[in-house]
């Protein structure tokens, strides 16, 4: 069965509501994917930023994976790299070249923008998503942080 690869606009806000409903599917995870849906023009918006990249697979109409990626204009050059954010296949269509497809279209866009690199995270524990991206590219081990911004209510330790 073969989908068509298709990069979204602006106008594509029925598409993006599909993917993220793909995702949450995907990473098990209705509550952040689903539990505070944004609105039409808020996805619209979006979908027009120069920044944002949203990338669909579909087969016959029926969004079956896609990717979301974030243009990053680097201060110490003139240059810009791509970060992967999110990237999911329904999994009764997986293992059909559909991650790999997406990969590629973004490929295609990342020297459109004339960016130097792609660069994805994966999760030490997803042995799938670290295959794909070793086929594709080279691996380097960092660490992961989550920084927590300020709020003026809650009480944290300055160190």
């Amino acid at each position: 069965m073969s989908f068509e690869i298709r990069i979204l606009n602006s106008q594509d806000v029925g598409l993006m509501r599909g993917l993220i409903g793909v995702f949450a599917k995907a990473f098990g995870d209705s509550q952040t994917y689903l539990g505070s849906r944004p609105s039409d023009a808020y996805l619209s918006d979006l979908l027009g930023k120069s920044h944002f990249i949203a990338i669909v697979a579909t087969i016959h109409e029926l969004i079956v994976g896609g990717l979301v990626a974030y243009q990053l204009d680097k201060f110490e050059q003139d240059r810009r790299e791509i970060y992967i954010y999110d990237l999911a296949v329904d999994e009764g269509y997986r293992r059909r070249g559909i991650a790999t497809a997406t990969i590629e279209a973004l490929r295609a866009e990342t020297a459109r923008r004339d960016a130097y690199v792609i660069f994805v995270q994966a999760d030490l524990n997803d042995a799938p998503a670290i295959a794909l991206y070793e086929k594709l590219g080279v691996k380097e081990t960092a660490h992961h942080f989550d920084i927590l911004p300020r709020s003026s209510t809650s009480r944290q330790r300055d160190d």
